[in-house]
């Protein structure tokens, strides 16, 4: 069973900067797309940002320019850099992959951005 844990979550002012780490296990990292998807109060998941096994990256529009998504096959972690930040970008951020038509999240990590 493939384990995602998402780490470095937290509260943080208008216009600062939070990194999300996400561990994966029992996977071979290096082979499959990651993402991060966030889900705000009283909304539905969206995507936030994706990367594929070769480093190609996908945002969206609501983060571009602020987010970067990167990986780490070495050390089987994605990291999500949030700078920027907005408190519309308050929301519990969740890691994710696909494989064998499964699809697999983390727990989620809490992002406050408020004054």
């Amino acid at each position: 069973q493939v384990q995602l844990v998402e780490s470095g979550g937290g509260l943080v002012q208008p216009g600062g900067s939070l990194r999300l780490s996400c561990a994966a296990s029992r996977i071979i990292f290096s082979r499959y797309t990651m993402g991060w998807y966030r889900q705000a109060p009283g909304k539905q998941r969206e995507l936030v940002a994706t990367i594929t096994t070769y480093g190609s990256t996908n945002y969206a529009d609501s983060v571009k320019g602020r987010f970067t998504i990167s990986r780490d096959n070495a050390k089987n972690t994605v990291y999500l850099q949030m700078n920027s930040l907005k408190p519309e970008d308050t929301a519990v951020y969740y890691c994710y992959t696909h494989l064998l038509n499964t699809d697999y999240w983390g727990q989620g990590t809490q992002v406050t951005v408020s004054s």
